[in-house]
């Protein structure tokens, strides 16, 4: 039970944002549903970078593929042909509803994760951070060219467009409690132990190989699974899921604290905060009575600052590393 409640924390967070999103304009909606998609992200690169401390570029190869999944078999029949011509096989007609087509971008996620894994997990450190970004290219310039299995360098459209702010918070919280039913796993605990002393795991008998590789395909199911929440927001186009998302979610990660699901929540809502309020000041905003136009690059050069800042004030992260619950509130 007091386990349990670290996990009230998170959840809370999430609803409060949901809640205030509904009590803004529709503009502003936009901005807390990016960020509500980003928390689901998040939370899937704690699941393996926070317990295993090993660094992954590759989690967002992992989104793409979700949103190509829950994309392409999402579109109606009828219109596939003109937006897809070169759709191969039962691509080119075969469509489900959005709620199968989220498990089926989770479910893509989970077995790209896992096969991806299989040589990947068995490199640490700068290997394996360079080595998970060579996923991302290489799944980056399939989805670009390859127009059998999308739309290529077009950007998607006729997609259904359901992810609200109750969907976008239901898919985040799915990945909040997925997430924590894990870290309290044998799994996620023999995971942290290889990351706090990978000799005396492996003399324990647990294999360092075997839990990165389970925590892998975890994560890479909430990737894809976020991802299918992202292609029923708006139309994308491949370039939206590469670098960029790539940086900012890490950094939202890394200012919140990346060895705790509480940090991963909370960096992603701040930084995707900041984030959002400088990207709109950019094309200009109203703010008590003041007009505030903001030269443009200004939110990448805010977060970049401020997650310098962070590393060097406060190496664990906004939350220190630590989860919250109502005996440490008490204390």
């Amino acid at each position: 039970m007091k386990k349990v409640q670290e996990l009230i924390a998170p959840v809370a967070l999430v609803l409060a944002t949901a809640l205030v999103a509904l009590a803004v304009s529709s503009a502003l909606q936009t901005y807390f549903l990016d960020t509500l998609l980003k928390v689901s992200i998040v939370v899937a690169l704690y699941v393996f970078i926070g317990n295993s401390g090993v660094l992954s570029f590759g989690h967002i190869s992992f989104v793409a593929l979700g949103a190509w999944t829950a994309g392409v078999l999402t579109v109606p029949a009828s219109q596939r042909a003109a937006i897809m011509p070169g759709l191969a096989g039962f691509l080119s007609h075969a469509t489900v509803g959005n709620v199968v087509s989220l498990l089926l971008a989770a479910l893509a996620g989970l077995v790209f994760a896992f096969v991806a894994g299989l040589p990947l997990m068995r490199l640490s450190g700068l290997a394996a951070g360079i080595a998970t970004f060579g996923v991302l290219e290489i799944v980056n310039n399939v989805l670009r060219y390859y127009d059998t299995i999308g739309p290529g360098l077009n950007a998607f459209s006729s997609v259904p467009e359901t992810t609200g702010i109750w969907q976008a918070a239901v898919g985040a919280l799915i990945c909040v409690v997925v997430a924590f039913a894990y870290q309290r796993s044998r799994f996620g605990r023999q995971l942290r132990a290889t990351r706090e002393d990978p000799a005396a795991a492996s003399a324990a008998g647990i294999s360092i190989y075997r839990q990165r590789l389970v925590a892998f395909a975890v994560s890479g199911a909430l990737a894809g699974l976020a991802g299918g929440l992202y292609v029923h927001m708006l139309p994308i186009e491949i370039d939206s899921l590469y670098l960029d998302l790539t940086f900012i979610t890490l950094a939202m990660l890394v200012v919140g604290g990346s060895v705790s699901l509480l940090g991963a929540v909370v960096g992603a809502l701040a930084v995707g905060g900041l984030d959002s309020f400088l990207s709109a000041a950019e094309n200009g905003v109203d703010l008590l009575g003041w007009h505030l136009d903001l030269p443009t690059g200004t939110a990448v050069l805010a977060v970049g600052a401020l997650m310098a800042l962070v590393l060097i004030a406060r190496p664990s992260g906004l939350t220190g590393g630590r989860e919250l619950s109502l005996g440490r509130l008490k204390r």
